[in-house]
């Protein structure tokens, strides 16, 4: 299977994984010379051999009008910007009090999510990128929107910096389409520590957008001191990635780093690994628990099921039973890990009316699961994903499914045909 792993050991913004995309490629000039005439009023993208503790890597440059944007102190490409109404959280915070960043308020447009989907509904690139760079923006635009406490129509980024991570995000999802991963995994992800500086205030870092599109994911903060992933990092990773956690056992084709633009004491950079992982599900070990009773009401093995399925049971399922007496019983049976064993017995003697439970150790083959996004008319939706032993299955999340069936007034089935159309 082609597999795509991110290692964010120092964060992730859009510049650091384009440029990682991007060393990936047979054809890296022809990339280039696609970004170049997508049409962007006055953007250029270049790639710079760029070097950090000595490892070779590239930096994606882009420039708007001629001039790059300039940071003083962080490592990312300004992904967007404060719109006029101040919503909307600087990828680089440290110069967002300076007579430059007022300065531009003055003279610059401010666009909002119409206008940013007329601009992407004009670059010349496929539905399916088009689509993806679309979902990327709404993400960004309803994490602000959630943090400031404002609709998202109201959310505006600033002219310059929308065509800059306008530049990045297309680039990462054209470059996403060029290497079609069968999957993408990506690292736990370094977050930086300290604060940033915006029209608000100093906020801390993963600055709130940040966090809001990193919830659920792994994270982790250190003494590194700066922003190491900035919202159209996390952004970019919640939309593509399939799973996150370590790296799995691959046999690595190619390796890309996007560099950062600061030099620190580890190297600045995001690495992305392409190879080929097996198709094999997984074997492991697993116990079944098992107790027979006849004297408890439907409400009281439900409450002791929910119990089970929050301490970590894997599966929990009741069958009928013809008990002792010829009363009617269940069998409640329970599967979990060796190492819960302890306290899934403590929850069904508090739980159930049992006074035995029957131990059983099993051997569980699974096929390997992961979840991607799918990007439809209606909006973005979860679909789970699994892979073995020659087979693959998809289906999408439930809850994702009956969202869109009520805002459409519709049923499930009809949907779900609507969505594979």
């Amino acid at each position: 299977m082609k597999t795509l792993y991110l290692d964010c050991r120092m964060g992730a913004a859009g510049d650091m994984l384009t440029a990682a995309l991007w060393e990936l490629l047979p054809d890296k000039e022809a990339f280039l010379a696609q970004m170049n005439a997508l049409g962007l009023p006055g953007v250029r993208v270049e790639a710079q051999s760029t070097a950090r503790c000595g490892i070779t890597g590239t930096h994606f440059s882009v420039t708007v009008n001629g001039e790059e944007e300039s940071f003083p102190d962080h490592h990312e490409h300004s992904e967007h910007k404060h719109g006029e109404h101040e919503y909307g959280e600087h990828e680089h915070g440290e110069h967002e009090h300076g007579e430059h960043e007022h300065g531009e308020h003055e003279h610059h447009h401010h666009s909002g999510m119409a206008d940013l989907t007329a601009l992407t509904a004009a670059l010349p690139v496929s539905e399916s990128v088009r689509g993806h760079v679309q979902a990327v923006y709404r993400l960004l635009a309803e994490a602000e929107s959630a943090v400031h406490g404002v609709p998202v129509e109201q959310i505006h980024f600033h002219e310059v910096g929308t065509l800059d991570a306008v530049a990045d995000i297309t680039a990462v999802c054209l470059l996403m389409e060029k290497l079609g991963p069968e999957q993408v995994i990506v690292s736990p992800v370094h977050v930086g520590s300290g604060h940033v500086h915006c029209a608000h205030g100093i906020l801390p870092v993963p600055a709130p957008a940040t966090a809001r599109l990193l919830q659920g994911i792994p994270i982790y903060s250190s003494s590194v001191d700066g922003e190491l992933c900035t919202p159209t990092g996390a952004a970019l990773l919640r939309h593509f990635a399939g799973s996150f956690g370590p790296m799995p056992v691959m046999r690595v084709e190619r390796i890309g780093y996007g560099m950062g633009r600061k030099e620190r004491e580890q190297a600045n950079c995001l690495r992305a690994f392409w190879g080929e992982t097996e198709e094999s599900g997984t074997e492991d070990s697993v116990l079944e628990l098992q107790c027979n009773v006849d004297d408890m009401t439907p409400e009281a093995v439900s409450f002791a099921m929910e119990m089970l399925f929050s301490g970590g049971a894997l599966d929990v399922w009741t069958l009928s039973a013809g008990m002792k007496k010829s009363r009617p019983g269940i069998l409640l049976s329970v599967l979990c890990r060796p190492e819960d064993k302890e306290a899934m017995l403590k929850l069904l003697f508090s739980h159930t009316s049992t006074l035995g439970v029957r131990v059983f150790p099993c051997r569980r083959c699974t096929l390997e699961r992961s979840q991607q996004s799918v990007v439809t008319p209606w909006g973005e939706i979860r679909q789970k994903v699994s892979r073995g032993y020659g087979i693959e299955k998809a289906k999408y999340e439930y809850e994702d499914l009956a969202r869109l069936a009520r805002q459409e007034q519709c049923s499930l089935d009809e949907i779900r045909r609507r969505i594979e159309r």
